[in-house]
């Protein structure tokens, strides 16, 4: 899971946004599930970059309401 460009979210228009952003909060649903299943993570440092990516949408998303 690579970090997204703040530049790369920047140039996505706002239905881009909301659609990569409803797709990263089910993976990390998903991500959360398997680790509180007990499932050994297969990278651990997933869930930090997922919720990374989510808030770096979300920010873009309030600068652009102002």
């Amino acid at each position: 899971m690579a970090l997204i460009r703040t530049s790369e979210i920047r140039q996505m228009s706002a239905d881009e946004r909301a659609a990569k952003l409803k797709e990263l909060q089910d993976e990390l649903m998903h991500e959360r599930g398997a680790a509180a299943m007990g499932g050994a993570p297969n990278n651990p440092g997933k869930i930090r970059a997922l919720r990374s990516n989510i808030a770096r949408i979300l920010t873009v998303q309030k600068e652009e309401e102002q």
